[in-house]
């Protein structure tokens, strides 16, 4: 027992020693921002000078935990031993690590306890305990020890703010490091998208999600430049991320619209085919290697310029899955297959995590996932390849699992609020008028506005029902079918490309059919 009060002797109260990180992370990003306070923005190729500057972290809120656990922990430690102890297994608590919703007990067996004796106490301790919610993780990876991770009695909140403070963020070396919360041993969790690679994030609805994808994007703009790192951002529900309307990081507004998101993606493939094109003619193999190359070379305007990394984030891709299946599906696993090399990294959320949603040529292509609280085993193996995610709490109550570990991290998520979002945005706002790409914007806007049906070629409702039929679009074919000259077979591929129903040219490669006939009947009932 004298062990358990020398622990709880060198125990800090949280709220000290986040008030400590929050000083001392305060004054770090202070000195990161002041490193970095001109940028150069290209708009239809004209340089405009701007003055940038982080966000400071003053605008994030700080939450104080006061709650006393010293007297929980010292119960629990007592309880443990002697449930143990009851059922004839001594055992000697090594350490004791307080988190925000879990205090984990790491455990020493005596010789000659299995541990699937361990593992069949669980219910019994957790009885012994009082607790609702127990896991024991038998052995702690990489060591001797056993971890049996306990609910608090009095769970709290992990704010951005202490994550984005922290020494580990602060120091991380990438501009992609996102800030996602605390273990159970209270350490904060930050990872890259460079590591990650791509990210997948499922779980039902209240489990979390949104937040999560919004400390993402708080943690970009905390740590990167917007001539680094441009942000693409697609929600069809278009109730979570429109607020982020006016970050000078945004290529396009938040992208709102069902047929604007396949295009959206579309330009994804597109970008990611032209940089590996620019990659060939330098001799680089990936992005970093070809904007070393390019730094060689005089800064005017006929150079070639640095190209940014690019975050593609969709809040619940069911939507597109469904609606359109073939074409979406496509578009993602492509980016997902090669877009690391091309700096494009995708995060893609959804609150159905059934096959037809989540399939196997998703699951294959993006390595890193995060499960939040599901309804079945069968939904957290469709995430996360293993059982666990039914077992997890809501608010924030996670398990991430980014490649290149043996077993997902119990994690509680950084929390963020509308109001540290609201305050950062605005910040922006007074700073800067978000720029945008305005490439792109304008062919998003082409693909929903039609011409007028005096315009349209009288052959426009039976060739769209062709190609779609066909599942291919051509001028030859239109010319065949309908026997007429090249141009005007021409001119109709170009207007069904406008109204969103057949793809723009792939090189030698068929024109992507973006429309079902049920869709493209009811398109021609509300325009036509």
């Amino acid at each position: 027992m004298s062990f358990i009060s020398k622990i709880l002797d060198a125990f800090k109260p949280e709220s000290t020693m986040e008030m400590e990180n929050t000083a001392d992370g305060s004054e770090k990003t202070t000195n990161l921002n002041n490193e970095e306070l001109e940028a150069n923005m290209q708009e239809d190729n004209q340089k405009t000078q701007l003055i940038y500057m982080f966000p400071p972290i003053s605008l994030l809120d700080t939450i104080n935990n006061t709650e006393n656990f010293r007297e929980e922990i010292k119960e629990k430690s007592i309880k443990l031993l002697k449930t143990f102890h009851s059922f004839g297994i001594n055992i000697e608590i090594v350490d004791i690590f307080y988190g925000p919703r879990f205090t984990r007990f790491e455990i020493q067996i005596e010789k000659g306890v299995r541990i699937s004796d361990i593992l069949r106490l669980e219910d019994d301790i957790k009885l012994n305990l009082e607790v609702s919610n127990l896991h024991i993780e038998a052995p702690i990876s990489g060591r001797t020890t056993i971890g049996i991770d306990a609910q608090n009695e009095n769970t709290s909140i992990v704010p951005i703010k202490k994550v984005i403070a922290s020494k580990e963020f602060i120091e991380f070396s990438s501009n992609l490091a996102i800030a996602i919360g605390k273990d159970v041993a209270g350490n904060n969790i930050v990872e890259s998208l460079d590591n990650m690679c791509h990210l997948l994030i499922g779980g039902t609805i209240g489990s979390g999600k949104s937040v999560c994808i919004s400390s993402i994007i708080i943690s970009i703009l905390y740590k990167a430049h917007p001539n680094d790192v441009k942000l693409l951002l697609i929600d069809t529900k278009a109730v979570n991320l429109t607020m982020y309307n006016g970050i000078p990081h945004l290529l396009v507004p938040v992208v709102t619209d069902l047929r604007k998101s396949t295009a959206a993606l579309q330009w994804a493939v597109n970008e990611m085919v032209e940089r590996y094109r620019k990659f060939g003619v330098f001799g680089a193999r990936d992005l970093a290697a070809y904007n070393k190359t390019v730094e060689k070379y005089s800064s005017n305007d006929e150079s070639p310029q640095k190209i940014p990394r690019i975050v593609i984030i969709i809040d619940d891709f069911s939507d597109l899955m469904t609606t359109y299946n073939g074409s979406a599906e496509e578009s993602i696993c492509r980016v997902a297959q090669m877009g690391r090399a091309a700096g494009i990294h995708l995060v893609i959320s959804t609150q159905r995590p059934s096959v037809d949603v989540i399939t196997g040529t998703i699951k294959a292509n993006i390595p890193s996932r995060i499960a939040f609280n599901v309804f079945s085993a069968i939904d957290s193996r469709t995430i996360l390849d293993t059982k666990g995610a039914e077992d997890l709490l809501f608010d924030g109550d996670m398990l991430f699992y980014p490649q290149g570990i043996r077993a997902p991290l119990r994690v509680q998520g950084a929390y963020v609020s509308d109001t540290e979002i609201i305050n950062v945005v605005n910040f922006f706002k007074n700073q800067m008028v978000g720029y945008y790409g305005a490439d792109y914007e304008k062919k998003a806007e082409q693909r929903q506005v039609v011409s007028n049906e005096n315009e349209l070629d009288p052959y426009f409702a039976e060739a769209g029902k062709i190609v779609i039929e066909k599942e291919k679009a051509s001028i030859g074919m239109l010319q065949r079918m309908f026997k007429i000259g090249f141009n005007r077979a021409a001119r109709i591929i170009d207007q069904l490309e406008e109204a969103g129903i057949v793809g723009p040219e792939e090189g030698t490669k068929s024109r992507r059919i973006l429309m079902s006939m049920e869709q493209f009947e009811r398109y021609i009932k509300e325009y036509l």
